[in-house]
């Protein structure tokens, strides 16, 4: 089974396709009535907001990977290294 990482990267690619195709679809003249284009656009904000959510979690993850320092101490944690 792949790692979390691996998927979270995957389904970001899957929902930056998803949102470039219904992208597509409005400026090429795809909608032809404004329920359909405002339902196209309430698809591509709810994806895009699931594409940031992504993100964040895994700037979290990236940022918690680091060396963690003990400020009461000053002494970098051995584990980290």
């Amino acid at each position: 089974m792949a790692n979390l990482e691996s998927v979270i990267h995957r389904l970001q690619r899957a929902l930056k396709n998803r949102v470039n195709q219904l992208a597509l679809s409005v400026t090429s003249g795809g909608v032809d009535n404004m329920e359909t284009y405002k339902y196209t656009i309430g698809q591509i904000t709810a994806l895009e907001s699931v594409r940031q959510e992504l993100s964040n979690l895994l700037e979290d993850k990236e940022q918690n990977d680091g060396t963690i320092v003990d400020i009461k101490r000053g002494k970098t944690d051995p584990l980290t290294k």
